[in-house]
């Protein structure tokens, strides 16, 4: 799709911009890069819905950042060793033809994976939006800032109304090219989104929408300081931790605005990054919702969209909600600190099989000199298993990140889990309650500062807390995704309140837990609790139950129980914990 804004732009008083191509929103490319014959770089940018053009590295020849003699990050990224009975079928094909269909250029004997809406011809779309028809009246276009596949942005002077005299960006989206349903929609939904959500800092500022017979304008803020790719670039390929945090602190605080408003980006890459001039401490700004979707607490998104380098694995496997940009933000940081890709390949099937299989290298150089922290940090957003990652809001209050001067946003998984805790059994919150009484002081942290973020009355919260705080940060977007309706299923909390040990218990979650260098000692510890004030005799027939599945599974139970008291064993507290009957607990899950 357009673009916001350019890297090197400079404004002239005869309307002209200076300077390169432009960072893009909604499409914005990732940026592989190929030496030409007079060993210039030549940035060729596809769409970032397109999957196209994978490149060895991010980087140019020449400018590495490790040291002589260092491989780059293919030859370091290790491969799976899974032997197949069969040749494994390309994940791909089915990948691209769903792109494909989203673009509405599939060829019809192909045979795409279905989408709702992509069936109608073009002669019966409905390409009005009801937007102001007044573009031409209000904005002067200047040259253009850059190129994506669905349009383009220009710069732009306002002519009259509040923007008279201002600089602004201007995304020009065909109408000949929105061929399908979901086309139309997606420009629809990325000028809603944009509308409701620019007033977070690091948004880019959206101004109005026009449209006349052959084009949408969406008109936004000019962010004249570049792509964060390319402070990566002229950094020699990588950042100094102290400067990475920054970077990824400004990432952190809108994406988990953005989740709690119940949108998720799917597209989150360094070149969808832009500084707001090219001061070295400008605030970077989000760009491109062309991708873009509003989600429901509990749904499952199952259309595959993004860019291939930073796809997280269950998007690739067609059931995902937010947690898929945290991976995104693992990739960029990833990046940030060493300078090379984590996933790497040189075909597209070959960099979703990385994606689903491989794991990263934390063994080469840089990262013998980066901090335990940051390796940590990284890890517990790239986790496979996305029930493990951390949440956005989370991150921030990790040990890397940690600084009592940066605010806390509230965390919609907190309304998640004590939803899941009130309508629970007594038997598994005094599991619940013993496992929290082992958290260490680093999982304390989040917990008081959600605590906090309820405005507790006398040490209490209530359902109404839960509102309140909800309502604080409500956007038109939150109406959108209808997050509000989950304080319909936390109805109990109406007659009872919650004190800070019982959030606790209710606001954490034994599979993230599971991902900590720590989680033995805890569960240890947390059994040790259980066993004094909540642990009794109980029937395989009992755990069934709670576990809600039939007599079929009841095999499955074996050790679960001990014979010598008829109460839960250690194995049988953690897999309780898990709600699992089918895999181990004590052992990190590696694919999705």
């Amino acid at each position: 799709m357009g673009h916001c804004c350019s890297k090197d732009i400079s404004v002239v008083k005869d309307d002209t911009v200076a300077g390169e191509s432009a960072a893009g929103i909604g499409g914005k490319p990732t940026a592989p890069l190929r030496l030409v014959g007079n060993g210039a770089v030549d940035v060729k940018r596809t769409p970032a819905h397109s999957f196209n053009s994978p490149c060895p590295s991010p980087y140019p020849q020449g400018s590495s950042p490790l040291p002589p003699g260092i491989a780059p990050s293919p030859a370091r990224t290790p491969r799976s060793r899974v032997r197949w009975p069969f040749p494994p079928p390309s994940p791909a094909k089915p990948i691209m033809s769903s792109i494909l269909k989203r673009r509405g250029s599939a060829k019809p004997k192909e045979g795409p994976i279905p989408e709702e809406g992509a069936g109608e011809g073009e002669t019966q779309l409905d390409k009005s939006f009801g937007y102001a028809k007044n573009f031409s009246s209000k904005f002067e276009l200047g040259k253009e800032v850059g190129r994506g596949h669905f349009g383009h942005t220009c710069w732009a002077r306002g002519k009259k109304g509040e923007l008279k005299g201002q600089t602004v960006a201007v995304k020009i989206i065909s109408k000949a090219k929105m061929t399908t349903a979901i086309a139309i929609e997606d420009v629809r939904r990325e000028v809603k989104i944009l509308k409701a959500l620019s007033v977070h800092k690091n948004l880019v500022k959206f101004h109005d929408a026009c449209e006349d017979a052959s084009n949408v304008y969406i008109i936004m803020e000019l962010c004249e300081g570049g792509e964060l790719l390319d402070r990566i670039l002229s950094r020699g390929g990588r950042y100094r931790e102290e400067d990475a945090k920054a970077i990824v602190v400004q990432i952190l605080n809108v994406v988990a605005f953005c989740h709690l408003q119940g949108v998720v980006h799917r597209d989150l890459k360094p070149e969808n990054f832009l500084f707001t001039t090219r001061d070295e401490d400008a605030p970077m700004k989000v760009i491109d919702f062309g991708l873009s979707d509003f989600i429901r607490t509990d749904q499952r998104l199952n259309d595959i969209v993004g860019s291939a380098y930073y796809v997280a694995p269950e998007v690739l496997h067609r059931s995902y909600n937010l947690e898929a940009d945290v991976w995104s933000i693992g990739v960029i940081t990833y990046i940030l600190l060493c300078g090379s890709r984590p996933f790497w390949a040189r075909t597209e099937s070959g960099i979703f099989r990385s994606v689903l299989r491989a794991d990263p290298n934390f063994d080469d150089l840089p990262w013998p000199a980066v901090s335990p922290e940051a390796k940590d940090f990284v890890k517990r957003l790239l986790n496979k298993d996305y029930r493990k990652r951390m949440t956005a809001a989370q991150a921030l209050t990790h040990p890397w990140l940690r600084d009592e001067n940066h605010a806390v946003p509230l965390d919609i998984l907190v309304y998640k889990l004590v939803k899941s805790y009130v309508r629970v059994s007594p038997f598994k919150r005094a599991a619940l309650k013993a496992l929290s009484k082992a958290l260490t002081e680093d999982e304390l942290v989040y917990l008081r500062a959600q605590f906090r973020l309820l405005e507790p009355k006398n040490g209490r919260v209530s359902l109404e807390n839960f509102k309140m705080a909800l309502m604080r940060n409500a956007t038109d977007a939150m109406k959108e995704s209808r997050v509000a309706d989950i304080l319909n299923m936390m109805e109990s909390l109406s007659f009872k309140k919650m004190d800070f040990e019982e959030f606790c218990a209710a606001a954490i979650s034994p599979l993230q837990l599971e991902a900590l260098q720590g989680w033995e000692k805890i569960a240890t510890t947390g059994f040790e609790f259980f066993e004094q004030e909540g642990n009794r005799v109980t029937t395989v027939e009992e755990l069934a139950r709670e576990m809600n599945v039939g007599p079929a599974a009841y095999s499955a139970f074996n050790g679960w129980i001990r014979s010598s008291d008829g109460k839960l064993s250690f194995l049988g507290f953690t897999k309780f914990l898990h709600g699992s009957v089918s895999r181990p607990i004590t052992r990190q899950q590696q694919h999705v």
